[in-house]
């Protein structure tokens, strides 16, 4: 047994893993047990209590004492049943998820936490036990250092078909797991290509998008201390962060040949298109319920959630006519201003409303009609049914009903944006800074392209399941899966100084479409409004010409596979940078759209802005988890560029300005340069 004193992350680790299984039996891989009081233990297991110790601490190499904190009064996160449905996107999950994370943070140090949570892991959701705790631990200081593992290595089930769960079941008992085989979790299998929506399932689905999501929520709560909830401009990074996800979305339609998505316009419409998610959850053994073709919303009378849609109308109303007036009004009576660079903050701030909302009459339009949608199937619980998977943060991105939900969002987010004015040339201008050339080439060993020509294919991986298979077998259990991937690529871009004196500037890279789905050109307008941030980063010019080598790697959008796709084994090493706040982010292989076999043509477009206005704060990008700041920010200080996200993409240009070359024929420190992104149908292996 291991005498060297317990670091914070060998503490914490257990109460992670396995959320189904009591904390009592041993935790990773069998190497560590928790010595629970008397008084953590459930009822039905505090008679055996000593007999359990024997059986399952015996032979572990590590024993964690938890401290007895007595009898927690947790009766209000009881409402939500242990064994029953919880959601984020409903006001009293919210406020109670809220409630336990501020009994977390609340604790005086982590040992308290620790025999808290102990407590409460056995007793509550293990949903929402794991999204409370999760919050705590990364916003807490005596607990920021620990890892916590993505919500694929705790709830596998949310990610996967059930089918797979079985056979690595299967695969983890029958095998020893020196000699255990991988996995495959099909690529198709929610629908046939007799559903057109079916071609894109492998973005919706995919692993790496919807861990994104999970995370980005984790990062920025809408409940709990108003500390943690209150970041610098999170109601612009709410909005920005879906706004890039539905860029996405539409340019990979157009790469299938599909139109752009139609907003959800109306709550009173049968829904479509349909979604079967073939999903289990293992905590109640319930699959996720379907939606089925042209399902009407209803009012939700249920336990613990109640949603009118004639409320959420009217949410919808009050929020369009204080934009439409320009103005809203604060709880306290205050009139605040809209039409500036803040307003997209508290517009967002209205839309989806947290605890820092402006005010409550706005509503919380977003999250009730998540919950609408997500309780269509069974909106009075007559059935005992649980939510569909627009109810859960980890699920939503799934149902093609989520981009229709979210245009029709970012809808409301462009009528604000639209109302002001064009930037000003002094504020789009790089005085006597000129960008000279755009060149953008594959690097890559095993693939090579024309310079200006970026490659997309699929690619199969790995992943570690086994610390999500609640009582399953020990050990790594793996399974294998199939993602879209792109050839890393570097971006040479050269720069005039024409002072004679260093420079700072701003890079900000953008990839604009160029045509639809029927290959017809987009108008200056719809480029902008699906341009996509690959990436922004500081520069130093010396006066005369620089040339900036730029790694795609690097961008400030993604985080890399390793750290989407975290190994849990990996993450419970202490001190390890790359397996904490570092997970938010977009994932690395859907940086660029699909493309087509035989291409399609983007625009690449370049500007260089003046460091000394554009900077907040100054970082270094290589640590402290800042180099996924667009999306993220940075953890415990302000947003690092004064500009709104999207600049200069995100406000409509004057009538001056009616094409791309327009823009870098009128601001020479702004240029563009033709792309095309080629597909290639093959699947190619992780090395």
């Amino acid at each position: 047994m291991e005498k060297k004193r317990l670091d914070v992350q060998t503490k914490f680790s257990g109460l992670f893993q396995r959320p189904g299984e009591p904390l009592f039996v041993t935790k990773s891989s069998g190497r560590v047990y928790y010595d629970l009081p008397e008084n953590t233990l459930r009822d039905r297991y505090r008679p055996i209590g000593q007999a359990l110790a024997e059986r399952f601490g015996a032979d572990a190499q590590t024993r964690v004492p938890v401290k007895d904190v007595g009898t927690p009064d947790i009766a209000f996160a009881l409402e939500i049943p242990r064994r029953g449905p919880f959601t984020l996107f409903a006001d009293t999950h919210q406020e109670i998820a809220g409630k336990l994370i501020e009994m977390f943070m609340d604790q005086p140090d982590a040992e308290d936490l620790l025999g808290l949570a102990a407590y409460c892991r056995s007793r509550l959701n293990p949903e929402l036990f794991q999204y409370a705790l999760s919050v705590a631990v990364q916003h807490r200081k005596d607990t920021r250092k620990v890892a916590i593992p993505s919500a694929l290595h705790t709830f596998p089930e949310k990610f996967v078909d059930p089918v797979v769960i079985t056979k690595l079941m299967e695969e983890g008992r029958a095998v020893d797991p020196g000699n255990r085989m991988a996995v495959e979790i099909p690529m198709n299998y929610t629908a046939s290509n007799n559903e057109p929506e079916q071609a894109m399932a492998y973005f919706r689905e995919d692993i790496g998008l919807n861990l994104h999501h999970w995370h980005w929520h984790l990062v920025y709560p809408a409940r709990g201390p108003i500390a943690v909830v209150n970041k610098d401009r999170r109601g612009e990074l709410f909005y920005y962060m879906h706004t890039q996800m539905m860029a996405h979305y539409n340019l990979h339609r157009f790469s299938n040949g599909m139109s752009r998505v139609e907003p959800l316009n109306s709550l009173r419409q049968p829904l479509m298109p349909p979604y079967y998610p073939k999903m289990i959850q293992s905590f109640t053994g319930r699959s996720f319920p379907s939606r089925y073709p042209n399902m009407s919303l209803s009012d939700v009378m249920r336990d613990t959630v109640v949603v009118r849609i004639a409320d959420v109308e009217n949410a919808i109303k009050e929020v369009i006519l204080a934009i439409d007036a320009g103005s809203i009004t604060t709880s306290d009576g205050t009139r605040i201003s809209l039409n500036n660079k803040k307003g997209i903050d508290y517009v967002a701030n209205m839309v989806e409303a947290s605890a820092i909302t402006p005010n409550t009459a706005y509503g919380n339009f977003h999250n009730n009609g998540h919950a609408l949608i997500a309780a269509i199937h069974d909106p009075k619980g007559t059935y005992l049914e649980s939510f569909g998977v627009m109810g859960g943060t980890t699920t939503a991105c799934r149902d093609p009903i989520f981009f229709r939900w979210h245009t029709f969002i970012d809808d409301v987010f462009r009528r604000h944006k639209n109302k002001l004015a064009p930037y000003s040339a002094a504020e789009l201008i790089y005085s006597n800074i000129q960008v000279l050339k755009v060149v953008t080439k594959v690097q890559s060993s095993s693939q090579s392209a024309a310079d200006n020509t970026l490659l997309t294919f699929w690619q199969r991986s790995q992943v570690d399941l086994g610390t999500g298979l609640d009582f399953g077998p020990t050990g790594s259990i793996f399974a294998s899966f199939t993602h879209l991937q792109n050839a890393p690529f570097v971006y040479q871009i050269q720069v005039l100084n024409g002072e004679s004196s260093p420079r700072l500037g701003t890079v900000r890279i953008y990839l604009l479409p160029t045509v639809n789905e029927k290959g017809t050109a987009l108008s200056f307008e719809e480029q902008r409004k699906y341009s996509l941030e690959l990436d922004t980063f500081k520069v130093s010019l010396n006066p005369g010409v620089n040339n900036i080598t730029r790694k795609s790697l690097d961008s400030s959008v993604t985080i890399p596979y390793e750290r989407s796709f975290r190994n849990i084994s990996q993450s419970t090493v202490a001190g390890n940078d790359d397996f904490r706040f570092c997970n938010c982010g977009w994932p690395a292989h859907l940086l660029i759209p699909k493309g087509s076999p035989a291409g399609i043509g983007y625009i690449q477009c370049v500007m260089v802005s003046d460091y000394t206005k554009d900077v907040v704060i100054d970082f270094d990008e290589t640590q402290d988890c800042n180099d996924t700041h667009s999306f993220c920010g940075l953890r415990g200080k302000k947003y690092p560029d004064a500009q709104a996200m999207g600049y200069p993409f995100d406000r409509k240009f004057g009538t001056d300005v009616q094409s791309v070359a327009d823009l870098t024929r009128k601001y020479s420190n702004i240029a563009s340069t033709p792309v095309q992104i080629r597909f290639t149908n093959t699947v190619i292996a992780r090395t």
